[in-house]
């Protein structure tokens, strides 16, 4: 008799539990009301929750056209993540991040093994040949995240009902060291939060022309060795 009791009251408990289970949508813009790519939001529950369907434990970040593609890549901690080099020259592609530290020496097409992020934090990528190639992992301890497209939007969605800490993370953040976590609540559909970060410029994305470069010998020549 328990047994069917059971299996009749389980059914309507998950129907709760999945009618609480709300989403976050958020729009982020830079100093100036302008919309921001690439910004970083991710949840992380107060409390113990039930167990959800975690996101890919692998991941990809190319490089094509001489940049890595894509420019912010958000992983779970203990992804394994490919680099592929798309371009016809070789890259020498590294990261001396604590979050993780790795040389991919030269090399083209895909390496042989993937490096894994077994610690949280922001990897920032270069590349040891072309200095203007930059890209971030962001690695973090749950499976609640997004990342903001184009239009500066981002959304979360099936997020269980609770209290979460919201980290929010942008590359040209120019407050970086500022503390941007605050606690919210889901439980349900919720309104739209607009956040804004100042940023700094965006870096170089090619390599300096011919002239630039003249320009920068230039510089570095000590008077009366013209």
């Amino acid at each position: 008799m328990n047994t069917i009791r059971l299996m009749l009251v389980l059914p309507l408990v998950l129907v709760a539990i999945a009618a609480r289970a709300g989403s976050f949508e958020a729009a982020v813009v830079d100093g100036d009301g302008a919309a921001l790519a690439d910004a970083v939001v991710w949840l992380v529950p107060t409390r113990a929750m039930p167990a959800a369907t975690g996101k890919a434990t692998s991941a990809s970040m190319d490089q094509r056209g001489l940049q890595f593609v894509p420019h912010v890549l958000v992983v779970q901690r203990g992804s394994a993540v490919s680099f592929p080099n798309s371009d016809q020259v070789r890259h020498h592609v590294y990261s001396f991040s604590p979050a993780r530290k790795f040389e991919l020496r030269l090399y083209k097409s895909i390496p042989a093994e993937p490096v894994v992020f077994d610690k949280t934090g922001i990897a920032t990528l270069g590349c040891n040949i072309h200095d203007w190639m930059l890209g971030y992992v962001v690695v973090v301890d749950t499976p609640l995240f997004a990342k903001t497209d184009e239009t500066g939007h981002l959304k979360i969605s099936d997020v269980p009902a609770g209290e979460y800490r919201l980290e929010l993370w942008h590359p040209r953040d120019l407050d970086a060291g500022t503390d941007r976590s605050e606690m919210i609540r889901i439980d349900g559909p919720a309104p739209t939060r607009t956040f804004m970060i100042r940023t700094r410029p965006p870096s170089p994305t090619t390599a300096p022309t011919e002239l630039e470069q003249k320009f920068r010998a230039y510089r570095k020549t000590p008077p009366g060795d013209a």
